[in-house]
């Protein structure tokens, strides 16, 4: 069980029955009142976003989620084809919603990501993926630079190997290999010169 205070980001709680994970969480002190603490949680069944209080008295579970890794193979539609790393003959579907839509925009073919895995009631079920934290895309296609461009100097939109658009600093080329925080969704360094 948790505490008001140890429900914080990145924490699985079971709320009104059903796994959530907190996005962000702040504990308020005013002059008159106990302390409580805000939180926007999502929740990891429907993907929908809930704001909740939880007061100095509040408790919730924490949810039992298990991580194991699987491998994308390929999405078809609203499908998405994932399988076990050394197994591809073992193959299972889950739905885009589940992946959910900031996922997409950094999952590739043959990446290796985490499951997210509720176990309740003796049921196990596949509630979300996880990303490993920062990856590596070419650019595909971005605007040229101009002279006088500095390292700090601004940003433009490139084109991701994915086809994701992604802001860069304007020092970046078509053909270079960059990190990206999948997390924030933002460029972190460029790793490779084209």
């Amino acid at each position: 069980m948790l505490t008001y205070n140890e429900i914080k980001e990145r924490k699985y709680i079971i709320y009104e029955g059903e796994p959530y994970e907190v996005m962000s969480a702040h504990v308020a002190r005013t002059q008159q009142r106990k302390p409580q603490n805000q939180v926007k949680m999502r929740n990891l069944i429907n993907g929908r976003g809930v704001n909740a209080t939880f007061r100095t008295s509040d408790k919730v579970e924490e949810a039992d989620i298990s991580k194991k890794n699987i491998k994308f193979l390929y999405q078809k539609k609203d499908e998405m084809w994932f399988a076990q790393p050394d197994n591809p003959k073992d193959r299972f579907q889950i739905p885009v919603e589940t992946v959910g839509d900031h996922n997409l925009k950094f999952l590739r073919e043959n990446e290796i990501v985490k499951a997210l895995i509720f176990e309740y009631d003796d049921q196990e079920s596949i509630i979300g993926i996880e990303l490993p934290m920062k990856i590596e895309f070419k650019v595909k296609d971005c605007p040229p630079n101009i002279k006088g461009d500095t390292a700090t100097g601004g940003n433009k939109v490139a084109t991701l190997e994915n086809g994701t658009p992604l802001n860069v600093p304007l020092f970046i080329n078509p053909g270079d290999i960059i990190r990206v925080n999948t997390v924030t969704g933002e460029y972190v360094e460029r790793a490779e010169k084209s």
